[in-house]
C-alpha cells in the first residue's frame, strides 16, 4: 500500500521558486503513480483556500508566530486556536501517513507540532534555508531556530537538496544523518528551438592559442547572457551586472534578468549608473515555457549566486544544451564538472567572473560542448528519479513504525 503524503511547503504557486518547483513537480510525479498526496502550503496572505493545482489539492494554511513584545503575544494567543482548527482539519480529511516538511520556515513549526500530537512519521527536506534565505528567519529568530532544532530531533529522516545542504546541518546542527535528495527536471517537455545561433562560430583555434574574439561582423545578433532566479542580494545578480559593464561585456552581447524580487529596482537604477542600460533587460518573472525559450536563446546561463544550495537553473540550463558559468559558493559545485560542463567561478571576484565569461564568448566550439555535455548530465536528474528517492524514504521510515500504517482512517 502507498503512502498517503502531506507535503509541508514553505511556499507555492502562485508565488515561483527552487522549493515551490520541487514541490510541484513531486506531487505531480506521485500523484500519477496512483499515490495519495496533498501539498499543504503557507498562507502568505493571499486566503486562497484549498484548491486543486496539476490534479493535486493544495490547502493554503494559516501559520501565526509569535513576535517581540506583549502585543505581538497577544495577537499570536487570538490567532493560534483558529490556525491550529485549520491544520487538525487538514489532518482529518487526509489522514497522511507521512507528514514531509519542505523547507523549514512556520510550515515547519506547525508540521512537528502536528506530527508530536498525532504521533504521525515526520520527513524533514532542508533547501538551503539555514544558509540562503534571504530574511534569514533561522539565524535571527530564536523561535525558529528552536523548533528547527526540534524538528531535527524527532525527525524519522531527514534531508538536503545537495552535499552542500546536508553537511551544513552537520556542521552547524548537529545532524549527521541527512541524505541528499537533489532537484530535477522535466526532460518530457520538449526544449525550444533557438531562434538563431547567438554567434556564428569560427573554425575552432589551434590548440594552445587563444581563440579569436568574436568580432561583431561575425554576429548574428548580439550574444544573450542570461541570468534567471529571485532578484535578492544572496543571488548576485549584482555582481553579474558590475563584472557585465566593467569588463567589455557590454560592447558585445546582452545581459538578460530573468525574475522578480526586492532588488530589482535598485538593479534596475544600478544599470543606469554604470552607462548599460541599453544593454539589459528585466523582463521580471515568466512562466515556464516562456523560462525554457529564453534558456535555449541563451549563448551563457550565469549563476552568479553569493550563497546557492543546488540551482535548478543549472538544471534547465543543461536540459537547453547552454553552458553554465556558475558559482563556487555552493550547490553548482556539487552539479557542474569545471571544464567540462561548465566553468566555476567565486562571482566576488569581477574579473575572474567576466573572463569566465568571455572565454565562453570567445570559443563558441568551446561553449557548445559544454553544453552538449551538459544535456548528457541532466539526464540522471529527473522529477522521476527525485520521487524514487522520496518513496525509498517513506517506505524505510514506515518500515521502521509498522503501527503507524495499520490506523483506522476516516
Amino acid at each position: 500500500m502507498s503512502p498517503r503524503t502531506a507535503l509541508v511547503t514553505s511556499s507555492y504557486a502562485p508565488r515561483t521558486g527552487g522549493v515551490e518547483t520541487h514541490v510541484q513537480h513531486v506531487a505531480r510525479v506521485l500523484a500519477a503513480r496512483g499515490e495519495t498526496v496533498e501539498v499543504w502550503a503557507v498562507d502568505q496572505g493571499e486566503h486562497l483556500g484549498t484548491r486543486v493545482l496539476d490534479g493535486v489539492t493544495v490547502r493554503y494554511l494559516p501559520t501565526p508566530q509569535p513576535s517581540r513584545g506583549a502585543r505581538g503575544a497577544l495577537a499570536f494567543a487570538v490567532r493560534w486556536p483558529a490556525a491550529a482548527w485549520r491544520w487538525f482539519g487538514a489532518y482529518r480529511s487526509l489522514r497522511p501517513d507521512v507528514l514531509h516538511v519542505q523547507c523549514f520556515g512556520p510550515n515547519g513549526v506547525y508540521a512537528t507540532a502536528l506530527g508530536r500530537v498525532t504521533r504521525t512519521p515526520l520527513v524533514v527536506s532542508s533547501h538551503g534555508e539555514t544558509f540562503a534565505d534571504d530574511h534569514d528567519a533561522l539565524g535571527t529568530s530564536w523561535w525558529m531556530r528552536t523548533w528547527f532544532g526540534a524538528s531535527l530531533a524527532r525527525a524519522d529522516a531527514v534531508t538536503g537538496c545537495s552535499t552542500i545542504v546536508t553537511e551544513d546541518l552537520a556542521e552547524r546542527f548537529g545532524y549527521a544523518g541527512a541524505v541528499v535528495v537533489p532537484n530535477g527536471v522535466d526532460l518530457t517537455t520538449p526544449t525550444p528551438v533557438p531562434v538563431a545561433p547567438a554567434v556564428a562560430a569560427p573554425a575552432p583555434a589551434p590548440r594552445g592559442t587563444r581563440a579569436r574574439p568574436v568580432e561583431p561582423s561575425d554576429a548574428v545578433g548580439p550574444p544573450v547572457l542570461l541570468a534567471v532566479g529571485r532578484v535578492e542580494h544572496v543571488k548576485g545578480f549584482d555582481l553579474l551586472l558590475e563584472a557585465f559593464a566593467a569588463s567589455g561585456l557590454a560592447d558585445r552581447a546582452r545581459l538578460v534578468v530573468v525574475g522578480d524580487g526586492s532588488e530589482l529596482a535598485t538593479l534596475r537604477r544600478r544599470a543606469e549608473v554604470l552607462g548599460v542600460a541599453d544593454r539589459v533587460s528585466f523582463p521580471g518573472m515568466l512562466g515556464p515555457d516562456a523560462v525554457a525559450a529564453a534558456l535555449a536563446d541563451a549563448a551563457v546561463v550565469v549563476v552568479p549566486s553569493r550563497k546557492e544550495a543546488a540551482s535548478i537553473v543549472v538544471l534547465e540550463a543543461w536540459r537547453a544544451g547552454r553552458p553554465v558559468v556558475g558559482t563556487v559558493l555552493g550547490g553548482p559545485r556539487t552539479l557542474v564538472t569545471d571544464g567540462v560542463d561548465g566553468l566555476l567561478v567565486d562571482p566576488r571576484d569581477p574579473v575572474l567572473l567576466a573572463d569566465a565569461i568571455g572565454a565562453l564568448l570567445d570559443a563558441p566550439e568551446v561553449a557548445a560542448a559544454m553544453g552538449a555535455a551538459g544535456r548528457r548530465t541532466v539526464e540522471d536528474y529527473t522529477w522521476e528519479a527525485v520521487a524514487d528517492r522520496y518513496d525509498e524514504v517513506y517506505e524505510r521510515v514506515l518500515a521502521a513504525r509498522p503501527a503507524q500504517r495499520g490506523r483506522p482512517r476516516r
